[in-house]
């Protein structure tokens, strides 16, 4: 598969990503290096991580993702070379304080938090570094509206970006980008460096999948106009677009054993365990299996064939499922299959948001 670029970056990346939130939780140390191993044999040249990972978030596992990929990249001398190593600075701790002392993300935050990652990744740079969530308060992770009366901002963008400025002039990061973020914060990230002579983000990774397309809703917009890429994650809705609940029914402790959703309660709760959410899921499924497809397939396809999407973020706990995801590149949709996609989120709308 041929390399796009990033916004304006001379990042040149595969258009599949491969996420690792699961290495430390649900995949031990040596499966993953074994899966790294696989991706790079397959292509692969872009590795997403987060100093917050593994997923789901414990002060037991917290920077445990950075170590596993820091000692794979020390075991492989040559390989930090031939790949666009990203992470990220997780946003204010709300209920994760093992993240940081204080509750906003301060600058002097933001630059401690990259020292945290580059001794784990074991490496002198970090070729995207990207805020994980945003300092304000906005609708992500299943909050659905945004309220002013909830805003507790202490650190102005500038100010951020200030401290990433800081940290890619002293050569430890190449680029940035955001994470979770609105129409707004996109614009104002890059209105400011535009304006103060700052570096200016190459992307942001947002959900987007079947079951949530609110990138749709005018932030691809913005991002067009802007040469903003989007990292789309989730592109298989945390395993409702495999097919893997569909006969349980249900994304409680019933449905199948060792599956996220089923497995943790603090993941339940968010946007991906709402049963509107697996009944849509549901409903993309069996269109799959009528058009001759595995969930799974016209999930990755739909992602890795939309205009919008410069790089997809694959997540998997096994070799199995990363060939799965990788062979589903190059997979063709009908437009009469896209115009069922589409019927189907008219109807439903976006029960993951």
């Amino acid at each position: 598969m041929d390399t796009i670029q990033l916004g304006q970056s001379d990042l040149h990346v595969t258009p599949i990503c491969l996420g690792t939130m699961t290495f430390g939780e649900q995949v031990a140390e040596a499966d993953a290096h074994a899966i790294l191993n696989r991706a790079l044999e397959r292509g692969i040249n872009f590795i997403d991580t987060a100093e917050m990972y593994a997923v789901p978030a414990r002060a037991e596992t917290a920077g445990a993702t950075e170590t596993i990929i820091g000692r794979w990249l020390a075991q492989n001398p040559g390989v930090r070379q031939r790949i666009v190593l990203a992470t990220k600075v997780a946003g204010p701790s709300r209920g994760m304080p093992w993240l940081r002392g204080s509750d906003g993300l301060t600058a002097a935050d933001i630059v401690a938090s990259c020292e945290g990652s580059l001794r784990r990744l074991q490496t002198e740079v970090i070729d995207l570094y990207q805020i994980h969530w945003p300092e304000r308060h906005v609708p992500a992770f299943g909050i659905k509206y945004y309220d002013p009366t909830q805003e507790r901002t202490q650190t102005s963008l500038h100010e951020q970006l200030e401290a990433l400025a800081g940290l890619v002039k002293a050569g430890k990061v190449r680029h940035i980008g955001l994470s979770n973020e609105t129409p707004y914060g996109v614009h104002e990230f890059v209105r400011l460096a535009q304006q103060h002579g700052l570096p200016r983000i190459a992307t942001v990774q947002n959900p987007y999948c079947l079951i949530n397309r609110s990138y749709e809703n005018a932030l691809d917009e913005t991002c067009h106009r802007l040469n903003v890429s989007l990292l789309a994650y989730s592109p298989v809705g945390f395993g409702l677009l495999t097919g893997k609940y569909d006969q349980s029914g249900t994304t409680g402790p019933e449905a199948p054993q060792g599956a996220r959703l089923s497995t943790y309660e603090s993941v339940r709760k968010q946007r991906w365990g709402r049963p509107e959410a697996l009944a849509a899921a549901r409903r993309y499924n069996a269109l799959a299996r009528q058009h001759g497809l595995t969930p799974t397939r016209l999930a990755l396809a739909f992602c890795y064939t939309k205009w919008q999407v410069a790089s997809t973020i694959i997540g998997v706990t096994s070799l199995a499922q990363l060939e799965e995801d990788l062979d589903a590149w190059g997979t063709n949709l009908s437009p009469e299959l896209l115009a069922e996609v589409d019927a189907i989120r008219w109807e439903l709308g976006d029960p993951a948001l």
